[in-house]
């Protein structure tokens, strides 16, 4: 019978609290997942963002931005500016800082639990540590790391010890390849295999053609081009999962939508398999 990859909630092991059994976060970064991070929060009984930091934006600029989004529309909810250092989001209060060094970051002050890591700066598992000076407890950095412990929900969050303080979520395409991945070497067995990801248009793209750090071709008008480019996806799931270690690599296409990105997966398997097969199999772990 097939495997079913079922998605755990917070880890046993992680400590409630102390407000009543919420979660307290604060958001190091708001940028877009930033922004939506603290979109989410707001949808849920189980947490608030009570603290926001980013060195380059005020809270006015800040109740602009995540009132209207380009992509995902105005905000379903209320927002107010108390003053230059408090937000006021359906009613709760949210801390505005503007430190540029997370060990300056008064998370402590605030009662903070856990710190989401969203700058894009501080992955490596020393810089992103430095929220714990602060009084930050635990911190997740929403992209991928080179040497913080790495989790993909559905893959290798039962690993997860308490003794971890600072995690990586991995990218949007290690979380989307990584549940495939592991669904089909554990029915399959991949021997080898190529992941090609269409991926929707990034902050660091131009908008029109100019000089690009990374390679001649990211320099082009990302509204007017697919642009391949390289992407970690493929070597991070050997990461989350180990078995799968050196036998897959990929490549990305950056093509100009707005949002919504794909992965095509194409395999070497150990065992003969019908697509019919493949399709069941994910069909019944994807029902976990």
């Amino acid at each position: 019978q097939p495997i079913k990859v079922t998605a755990t909630e917070i880890p046993s092991a992680v400590q409630k609290s102390r407000s009543g059994g919420k979660i307290r976060i604060g958001i190091n970064g708001f940028g877009r997942i930033g922004r939506l991070v603290h979109r989410i929060a707001t949808l849920r009984d189980d947490m608030d963002v009570v603290a926001v930091n980013d060195p380059f934006i005020d809270a006015r600029y800040m109740a602009y931005m995540f009132t209207y989004d380009s992509t995902h529309g105005v905000f379903n909810g209320t927002i107010r500016v108390v003053d230059d250092s408090t937000l006021e989001i359906n009613g709760k209060q949210v801390k505005v800082t503007s430190k540029r060094n997370p060990e300056e970051i008064p998370w402590g002050d605030y009662g903070v639990d856990y710190v989401v890591e969203s700058s894009g700066v501080f992955t490596a598992l020393e810089k992103a540590s430095a929220h714990k000076k602060g009084g930050a407890k635990k911190v997740v950095i929403s992209a991928p790391s080179a040497d913080a412990p790495m989790f993909v929900v559905g893959v290798n969050e039962k690993t997860y010890k308490p003794e971890m303080d600072v995690v990586s979520n991995a990218s949007c395409t290690t979380n989307c390849l990584a549940p495939l991945a592991k669904v089909v070497h554990e029915e399959f067995g991949i021997v080898e295999g190529l992941m090609t990801t269409v991926h929707a248009t990034t902050a660091t793209q131009k908008t029109v053609d100019g000089p690009s750090r990374k390679d001649w071709r990211g320099g082009r008008s990302a509204s007017q081009n697919i642009i391949p480019s390289s992407t970690g996806a493929a070597k991070a799931v050997g990461k989350v999962l180990p078995e799968l270690n050196g036998k897959l690599t990929g490549m990305a296409f950056r093509v100009p939508t707005p949002n919504v990105s794909v992965v095509d997966l194409t395999c070497r398997l150990q065992k003969n398999a019908t697509y019919e097969d493949v399709k069941a199999a994910i069909k019944y772990a994807s029902e976990g």
